[in-house]
């Protein structure tokens, strides 16, 4: 299909020339997707007429999620029950690259557009991304996955909130996004593979096995030492082995203080004017100090209560210890910094007004940074892509079989 473009890529990107199509759905396939755009591919999101579903989550109309995850990338709409709108998405694979999607298991075949029987016949070379809640193979594979209950299956929630308290979610998607990186991954590797063989394949990625992953230091501290293990230890750690690790308040709100290794508690000693701590017996080694938290604790705190955030944050890298101040999320929606560095960009929004769009993560020694454009409606460039008649706004049911 011969595609009337403007310039849509930055010129000179890792991954100028190449066309993905992404199908992805809410968070784990559009990330996928947005990683492409940034490096520079025509990324082109094909919608159902409804439109992503993430994209209308609120009572105040479109989500400004969608404009954070779909920059840099084109939108098509298409019903892919209806006979002419999937004959232009079989055109559209047929000189496509990569497709992405993280829809239920089953949905592309049940639409006719598996990648076994139908896509990898029609173009050899295609590179087909798979994300879901749970593998192929997994006694679960079938069972409805998004972010929440993948947290609660594969016990991410089981290690997040206090001891006291019952389990928690992350405050974040975390396994969609941790799951859209895999898979952005998994798809470069099959793509550098396809450099010298010349053919396509599916890569599939399951939120539960990466999420497993995450746990390496849960798991290994409940193998070392199931006795001494909490589950949910708050803002400490599952094996109590390390003081001070904790929240700790300020004048100002809190922070976050973390001495790993006895070295960090004689330099943070230092920088709170009381050296001796660092060679008295009772607090001089990680051992000792744990044995006595709470005393360690109410010296710490002590000393960082009277003080603000910035004013414990410089005096503690200047000592060089793990800290940090507790921001909150009205404090980095629009960091400065980030802002500063192009990691935040404000777009503008017909019905949101201006929506801080986060940037790209890539930096690269022989390629300029790219910039996010503003993310399509849905349906934006259906005429420029497929140069048909105007965007169909029939429902589709594609938009409601997904794994998010």
């Amino acid at each position: 299909m011969t595609v009337n473009t403007e310039q849509t890529q930055q010129s000179n990107q890792p991954l100028d020339g190449l066309k993905v199509i992404d199908m992805g759905q809410v968070y784990l396939g559009p990330y996928c997707g947005l990683l492409f755009g940034f490096l520079g591919a025509e990324v082109i999101k094909v919608e159902g007429p409804g439109g992503d579903p993430i994209r209308f989550q609120t009572r105040a109309g479109e989500n400004p999620a969608a404009m954070m995850l779909n920059s840099n990338k084109k939108s098509v709409t298409l019903d892919l029950h209806d006979d002419t709108d999937r004959a232009a998405f079989l055109e559209l694979v047929a000189d496509a690259d990569v497709l992405i999607e993280n829809f239920r298991p089953g949905t592309m075949e049940r639409l006719g557009l598996g990648f076994d029987d139908v896509l990898h016949s029609l173009n050899p070379r295609l590179v087909y991304g798979s994300g879901k809640g749970y593998a192929a193979d997994s006694e679960c594979h079938d069972a409805p996955a998004m972010d929440f209950p993948i947290q609660a299956y594969t016990g991410l929630m089981a290690v997040t909130g206090f001891g006291d308290g019952p389990p928690v979610k992350s405050g974040a998607a975390i396994t969609d996004f941790m799951t859209g990186v895999h898979l952005y991954g998994g798809i470069l590797a099959a793509l550098h593979e396809r450099g010298k063989s010349g053919m396509g394949q599916k890569v599939e990625v399951a939120m539960q096995d990466v999420a497993h992953h995450a746990l390496a230091s849960n798991i290994s501290g409940y193998i070392l030492s199931p006795d001494n293990f909490v589950e949910r230890a708050g803002n400490s750690q599952g094996v109590l082995e390390v003081t001070p690790y904790d929240i700790y308040p300020a004048s100002d709100g809190s922070v976050a203080i973390m001495c790993l290794v006895d070295r960090h508690w004689a330099s943070m000693a230092r920088a709170m004017g009381a050296p001796h701590l660092a060679t008295d017996p009772r607090y001089e080694g990680n051992i000792e100090r744990t044995r006595r938290r709470a005393e360690v604790d109410a010296i710490v705190s002590a000393w960082t209560g009277v003080q603000t955030r910035s004013e414990i944050f410089a005096a503690l890298n200047q000592a060089n210890v793990p800290s940090a101040p507790v921001r909150q999320i009205s404090e980095i929606a629009r960091d400065k910094d980030m802002v500063k560095r192009g990691m935040i960009t404000e777009a503008p929004h017909p019905e949101l007004g201006s929506v801080p769009v986060p940037g790209s993560p890539f930096r690269f020694s022989r390629h300029a940074n790219t910039k996010p454009r503003r993310a399509p409606a849905a349906g934006e460039h259906t005429n420029e892509v497929l140069g048909r008649g105007p965007v169909l706004d029939s429902a589709s049911n594609i938009t409601s079989d997904i794994t998010e």
